[in-house]
């Protein structure tokens, strides 16, 4: 069984979580500047196996699709013709980041480390991780 990857895709950058090879665990792996988005994917499952990826929809209030979808939707197309033999899935992203910022702050992070947009990114694919594999059981 190989691991999840969740991509919570961003314009300038994009945070990126992981299980664990059987799936127990979704942890932070890292943020990319989108534009080496793809390479670092592609490097990163000629190292460690990866069956399945995780995108994020971004959607309004009213479900509708945000201004975002028009990046991630090209992304997601470019991602499914480079691995054609591994599952997208997505996942609605909605208050993820806000999410984010408040397990920031129960942690117990300063200030300044809580400006880390970056970090943000990761705890923000982190939580559309866990929740995805809260939904799979």
């Amino acid at each position: 069984m190989g691991r999840i990857m969740a991509i919570d895709y961003g314009k300038v950058r994009t945070g990126l979580a992981v299980t664990d090879p059987v799936r127990i665990i979704a942890t932070a792996l890292t943020t990319v500047e989108t534009p080496t988005l793809l390479a670092f994917i592609k490097d990163y499952c000629a190292r460690e196996e990866v069956d399945l990826f995780v995108v994020g929809e971004a959607k309004q209030m009213d479900n509708s699709p945000s201004e975002s979808m028009a990046l991630i939707e090209p992304f997601v197309q470019k991602l499914q013709e480079t691995f054609p033999d591994k599952e997208v899935a997505r996942v609605d992203e909605r208050f993820t980041s806000k999410m984010a910022f408040q397990t920031m702050i129960d942690s117990g992070l300063k200030k300044k480390q809580r400006r880390d947009k970056g970090m943000i990114d990761q705890i923000s694919a982190t939580i559309m991780l866990q929740d995805f594999m809260r939904s799979e059981k």
